[in-house]
């Protein structure tokens, strides 16, 4: 569980973040949501520890992780796995190297365990016969599997995935997310993503938190969404939706 209670983050004195409060319990898929430049992916980075907040708490299960010291928070990120925009693969690493990576950095497991572990993850996601291949010879949706692979690696508590189907084709998108929320239940995870894409929202928003001008808007799951009242959510709801026809459409 992640506890983010009264949280305040500002950039050259200006607030991007205020009063943020809200739980992401384990085994579901927490999402945040919200149009480009409403906070939530300064949102993402102060809860793994990317941004350092001026006021607020953030809670990984009993420990007060923005209080910790480098050693403390070294520690939590070992329990972390992330799932970067764009994969961000090594590209001059294959994609067995590319998941050794942070088994290389957090554990002293022998060689022959660490490739054991590599194997394992890979044919999790379905990625078979791949090792010795590089980023560049995979197709977009391989890259985020590879990079799914990676993140669960090192058998993490907390997935974070910061727009996992950018840039994919939508049936790809819908297998990735699918895979997310498998993954999350199978190993019961605290996985929180970021993304603006409805069907995401639709297909695997167990728990959904919107913000708005660095505000908490709204909190509920894929089924509240559709039935809910607030006007501001509405119209993200709408313009996304709209967005979607007119690109399906070509106009």
């Amino acid at each position: 569980m992640i506890k983010v209670s009264n949280l305040y983050k500002s950039f050259n004195g200006k607030p991007v973040l205020e009063d943020i409060s809200v739980t992401f319990k384990p085994g579901i898929t927490n999402l945040i949501i919200g149009r480009s430049g409403s906070g939530k992916t300064v949102l993402l980075k102060s809860i793994v520890g990317l941004h350092d907040i001026e006021a607020g708490e953030i809670w990984y299960e009993n420990t007060l992780f923005n209080k910790l010291n480098f050693v403390g928070k070294k520690l939590i990120r070992s329990e972390m796995g992330m799932l970067f925009q764009g994969s961000a693969l090594f590209d001059s690493l294959t994609v067995e190297q590319n998941v050794l990576f942070p088994l290389e950095m957090f554990t002293d497991k022998t060689q022959e365990e660490k490739i054991e572990r590599v194997n394992f993850c890979l044919n999790r996601v379905d990625i078979i016969n791949a090792n010795h291949l590089f980023p560049s010879e995979l197709s977009g949706g391989m890259k985020k599997r590879v990079a799914i692979a990676r993140a669960i690696a090192l058998n993490p508590k907390y997935l974070f995935c910061d727009e996992p189907n950018s840039g994919l084709d939508p049936i790809t998108a819908i297998l990735i997310d699918a895979l997310i929320k498998e993954l999350t239940e199978e190993y019961s995870m605290t996985t929180i993503v970021n993304t603006h894409d409805m069907n995401s929202v639709m297909e695997i928003g167990e728990k959904i938190l919107f913000i708005s001008d660095g505000r908490k808007c709204w909190e509920g799951n894929k089924n509240d969404i559709l039935n809910s009242d607030n006007e501001t959510l509405n119209d993200f709801v709408f313009a996304n939706s709209l967005a979607k026809k007119l690109r399906t459409s070509g106009k």
